[in-house]
């Protein structure tokens, strides 16, 4: 009974020491004293906090057209002269209230960023690691294909990638299965980046004297690249899926600009920054302008906090 007593107190105690070392490290106080990256921080986890809580937050749901009306279009921002506290941001062409809209498409498009950012790491460093650890011929054959990837525009391979996608898919499943196809295209597009890292850190640490004595112990290479080489090249991993995440939003927001992404019945903010366009010198640009500064926003907040988690975990630079 005194142990079963006891155990909760330790593990508790485990906890806060976990915690006090964590709050103590050189990240974390790297962390503290950055404003740039205090203030990244604060803004990434508002705007996912708004998106993850969007049908608790939004005034309106853009998707139940029960509660939309033509009637409603195109009204201005509530500071403006005939603006409503019904549309604080305005509405759009079909009468859907932009901040609403803006949430709800915040949240598609850190989906499909957070999605393909996982395809893409998962792939890179599975390739990455086999070609730094194996070397030879399966060295060669994966870094000439992403070579040969490297040299055309990740928009155009996406954009590539989505055609091929959508003309193979039969056209009345198109639209269904058209966020799944959008992570695909972009994680296929994005993978390099991850495999050409990964395998310089692997072809460094294969090298080293844990990795000799665990071959000499008779490991099987697979668990030596997953056990004891894979923990050591996380850290730019980390990184550059920071960075990753940042771009593969934008590439998502640029193919819906461009009217292959996502479907317009659930539009993410490239979708609403397309169609704003239309009408952006009509006068209602509002349905353009505040989706864009959503845009920025975010993208601006993830590329600051992955320039702070390049510099804090870069030795030379602390």
């Amino acid at each position: 009974m005194a142990e079963l007593g006891l155990a909760p107190e330790s593990a508790a105690e485990r906890l806060r020491a976990a915690l006090f070392r964590a709050w103590d490290s050189d990240i974390a106080y790297s962390f503290r004293r950055s404003k740039v990256a205090l203030a990244a921080a604060a803004a990434t986890l508002v705007i996912f906090a708004a998106a993850g809580f969007a049908p608790w937050i939004a005034p309106h749901d853009p998707f139940d057209l029960a509660t939309v009306s033509l009637l409603d279009a195109r009204n201005p921002p509530v500071w403006l002269e005939g603006g409503s506290w019904d549309f604080p941001l305005g509405s759009d062409n079909l009468g859907r209230d932009v901040f609403s809209t803006i949430l709800y498409g915040s949240r598609l498009s850190l989906v499909v960023g957070f999605c393909s950012v996982i395809f893409a790491g998962v792939v890179g460093v599975s390739l990455g690691l086999v070609s730094g650890y194996v070397g030879g011929f399966i060295d060669a054959v994966i870094m000439r294909i992403a070579e040969v990837q490297l040299s055309f525009p990740a928009i155009l391979i996406a954009l590539l990638l989505d055609g091929i996608m959508r003309g193979v898919l039969p056209h009345e499943y198109q639209a269904e299965v058209a966020i799944y196809v959008l992570i695909f295209s972009i994680g296929l597009t994005y993978w390099v980046h991850f495999a050409r890292t990964v395998r310089g850190s692997t072809m460094v640490e294969r090298n080293k004297d844990y990795v000799q004595a665990a071959r000499v112990m008779g490991r099987h290479p697979l668990a030596i690249m997953l056990r004891h080489v894979l923990p050591n090249v996380m850290g730019p991993v980390l990184v550059i899926a920071t960075i990753t995440l940042a771009v593969a939003i934008l590439t998502e927001a640029t193919l819906s600009f461009l009217g292959v992404g996502v479907p317009p019945t659930e539009p993410s903010l490239g979708t609403l920054i397309r169609i704003g366009n239309d009408f952006l010198f009509s006068g209602e640009w509002w349905i353009s302008i505040f989706p864009g500064l959503m845009l920025v926003v975010l993208v601006l907040a993830v590329n600051l906090l992955g320039d702070w988690l390049r510099d804090a975990l870069n030795p030379k630079l602390r």
